[in-house]
């Protein structure tokens, strides 16, 4: 035996790990998980209601912008029950032979409207200037968060509450 001990043949001197030290390791990222599961769908809603009310305060603003340049009344037209809302007379981004229309619902956002108020109804009409008929609300929520959009009926800006 040219320099090997006898106990170098049975592999006794390899390292490793324990099947205990494995458990052990497993159930703490369990633990972690379970923390930070909760955490994260939070941060999701939380996201999602953001974006989406960052959404429809752009949506706004554009409609405003669009009935400014053709000189022509542009209406934003809000569905509570489907979650979503449409700008007909203006171009849908993936379709240009569709109306402009945004499902809140969908992916990204899967958010819900709760309310739409412009002076009694779902509806706000921006005219030839870009001013609003009237000023109103939109409330979204997802999950446990919401957001509620506030449209000024002088100036016609959209702002986040």
């Amino acid at each position: 035996m040219t320099g090997a001990s006898h106990g170098d043949i049975a592999g006794s001197d390899r390292a490793g790990f324990s099947l205990l030290e494995l458990v052990m390791v497993v159930a703490i990222i369990g633990v972690l998980a379970a923390i930070a599961a909760p955490r994260y769908g939070r941060a999701i809603a939380r996201y999602r209601a953001d974006m989406a009310a960052r959404r429809i305060a752009a949506d706004l603003a554009l409609a405003g912008r669009a009935a400014r340049t053709a000189g022509a009344s542009k209406t934003v037209s809000f569905s509570v029950a489907g979650a979503e809302y449409t700008i007909p007379g203006l171009p849908s981004l993936r379709d240009s032979t569709l109306d402009y229309r945004v499902v809140l619902s969908d992916s990204p956002y899967q958010a819900a409207v709760v309310s739409a108020d412009f002076g009694g109804d779902a509806d706000v009409a921006f005219d030839g200037y870009g001013t609003p008929d009237s000023g109103g609300t939109v409330s979204i929520q997802v999950g446990e968060y919401s957001k509620t959009i506030v449209l000024d009926a002088g100036s016609g800006k959209a702002t986040i509450q």
